[in-house]
């Protein structure tokens, strides 16, 4: 693979990894080095991470869970706090689907076994950069499914609840199609407009209805049914 495979027209996409062992810590930012990435930082426990991170500016924080210090699950809850523009791929041992459905709850926008191969690893910090939620295959389903389980519980409104923003019938478009866990290309493909276009349609949605990324954005519309249109 080539460097420029990976370069987006502002440049490599910035990455901080962040894992207590050494030897995987290493080899996964050497790997992510190689593939065109620009890795502005590393760290070997949560403390740590939360205290380089702001100084680093990563686009995508690469996250172990099993962290000393502090766990990753609360590195990811105070880092995209902070800036809600990061984007956190969650490199971890376990497939736990509490672990899977807290670490996308803390604001987590993807999430990847250890078991995946240094391709699909590329593939997902790059995706995780722009904005599509990267699920190893079968825990997409299950963040899915508990998304529509919240769904089904009422929220309680309340009377003076402003009204929803008003989407375009593009941008809801767009929207059902995210829902439906299409990728940006694949909806690019589905609508016949440019990948930069679909981008540019999930930001304006996410401003519109105030939100920060796409596992959120999924979840807005799963509530309001439009995975089943």
């Amino acid at each position: 693979m080539t460097v420029s495979e990976h370069q987006e027209p502002g440049g490599p996409i910035k990455v901080m990894v962040v894992d207590d062992h050494p030897m995987w810590r290493d080899a996964v930012a050497r790997d992510l080095a190689e593939a065109g990435f620009d890795v502005v930082g590393t760290a070997g426990d949560g403390e740590q991470a939360v205290r380089r991170a702001p100084a680093a500016g990563p686009d995508v924080l690469v996250l172990d869970l099993n962290l000393p210090a502090k766990p990753g699950v609360q590195v990811c809850k105070e880092l995209v706090g902070a800036n809600p523009a990061l984007r956190v791929l969650v490199l971890s041992a376990s497939g736990e689907h509490a672990d899977v459905l807290e670490a996308v709850k803390s604001g987590a926008t993807g999430y990847l076994l250890k078991s995946a191969s240094t391709e699909e690893l590329i593939d997902a910090v790059r995706r995780t950069a722009v904005g599509d939620a990267v699920f190893t295959p079968g825990l997409a389903g299950l963040v899915l499914g508990e998304y529509r389980r919240l769904a089904s519980d009422p929220a309680p409104s309340a009377p003076d609840e402003p009204k929803a923003p008003q989407l375009t019938d593009r941008e809801t478009e767009v929207l059902r199609l995210v829902a439906k866990g299409l990728s940006y290309k694949q909806i690019a493909e589905r609508l016949v407009i440019s990948h930069r276009t679909v981008q540019n349609h999930v930001q304006n949605t996410l401003g519109k209805l105030q939100l920060h990324n796409r596992v959120e954005l999924v979840r807005y519309a799963i509530e309001r049914g439009l995975d089943d249109a």
